[in-house]
């Protein structure tokens, strides 16, 4: 795959224009105001038909497993359906893509990898078609890369049931979400290194859940990002995801799948990001004079923008990529899903920086939106992993080969 073809470029376009009426008008909303972007994803989900095929590949699936058939993880054709959305939101609003994604992809993909049929069903399902938004809860206070290492929160056994303790931070829709994933160790007396990761189903509002209020933050504005705080919240074995005790260290290489996951969708993201900051800096070499001229004839302004497109090609070449495995039914391993974001995330910083001063003082405000796209793609160096451990797992699958 080298180019998007003609029904790819038709949902391009329509989503083009989505972003246009319906984003764009109320991005100072979304970005600075008190707005979740909720309301306006489910529109969007609507609109390009994403519930109805969410519910459509679900039920496909859960018709299989209970078939006894092969799983099969392949995207097909309508792969680029719901990587095109990424791609164009994460122009004007990377924020809304980091919700969506965590709502409609790590938090049911956790359930989808490893859960019981009912648990599908029940919490699932509603996470796909936006019904519900969804929590994927790993990170707390002291444990950000060292995520199992520093990990305090626990689950006790009390009877059937469990005592679920702890705290998380930065937890992407923390505080609207109606269903949580929490990741956290089974506390059976002992050594926190040694006790196996667990996760549990939670729902919103149940006894001992505290959500915090959204966290100010440099960037992503439009994804709310918050808190979580458990004491002693009750849950059923039904809540533990697969109704099993981390067998055979389950717990660990879930929560990795996922990391995988998420680390797969900062390419899209990057190229939306790189798109429209060359876009815009292109238009504004053109039509801003300096020195009685416009200042795109200028050879240092020039490299700039040959820089960009250099990053923004390879970086569409990285999507296509991905998309073609998913067409096939493969899905990258973590350590090449960890070379695509480290590359992805350092050259859309890079261009949003050089967007930045390609535009001087009017890069600095932020009615020329280059200013906003700089502090969003800042993140993408930090969160699924940062630079620095994208780098430890691809060396360590380096040495590791025979």
């Amino acid at each position: 795959m080298f180019e998007w073809n003609d029904e790819q470029r038709m949902i391009r376009d329509a989503m083009k224009r989505f972003v246009v009426e319906e984003i764009r008008p109320n991005l100072e909303a979304l970005e600075h105001g008190d707005t979740p972007p909720y309301d306006t994803l489910r529109k969007l989900f609507r609109t390009f038909g994403l519930d109805a095929m969410s519910r459509s590949g679900f039920e496909a699936t859960i018709q299989r497993e209970q078939s006894g058939e092969a799983r099969s993880d392949g995207g097909g054709g309508a792969a680029g359906l719901f990587v095109i959305p990424l791609i164009e939101l994460s122009r004007y609003c990377p924020g809304m893509v980091t919700a969506l994604g965590v709502s409609v992809g790590l938090t049911p993909g956790a359930i989808m990898s490893r859960g019981t049929i009912a648990q599908k069903e029940r919490w699932a399902l509603p996470l796909l078609t936006l019904e519900k938004i969804g929590a994927w809860a790993i990170t707390e206070p002291n444990s950000g890369s060292d995520a199992f290492g520093g990990m305090l929160s626990t689950a006790r056994r009390d009877g059937d049931e469990y005592l679920l303790s702890g705290s998380k931070t930065f937890i992407t829709n923390g505080p609207y979400a109606d269903t949580i994933v929490f990741i956290c160790k089974l506390d059976e007396g002992n050594e926190p290194a040694d006790r196996r990761v667990v996760s549990f189903i939670l729902d919103r509002g149940m006894p001992g859940l505290e959500q915090s209020r959204p966290l100010r933050k440099m960037g992503l504005h439009s994804s709310p990002t918050g808190q979580l705080f458990l004491t002693d919240v009750r849950a059923g074995r039904d809540r533990l995801i697969g109704e099993r005790e981390d067998p055979g260290g389950e717990g660990r290489e879930g929560a990795k799948d996922t990391f995988s996951m998420e680390r797969t969708g900062v390419a899209a993201m990057a190229l939306g990001i790189v798109e429209q900051c060359l876009e815009r800096s292109v238009d504004y070499a053109k039509n801003r004079v300096q020195f009685g001229r416009p200042i795109g004839e200028f050879q240092l302004i020039q490299l700039k923008l040959a820089k960009m497109e250099v990053a923004r090609i390879n970086i569409q070449n990285l999507v296509f990529r991905q998309l073609e495995m998913s067409m096939a039914g493969r899905s990258l391993d973590l350590a090449e899903a960890s070379a695509g974001k480290l590359y992805a995330a350092q050259a859309a910083m890079e261009v949003a920086l050089e967007a930045v001063q390609l535009f001087g003082g009017n890069g600095y405000m932020a009615e020329y939106q280059v200013e906003q796209l700089a502090r969003d793609a800042k993140v993408l160096q930090i969160y699924a992993g940062t630079d620095e451990i994208q780098v430890s797992q691809i060396a360590r699958s380096l040495m590791a080969r025979a």
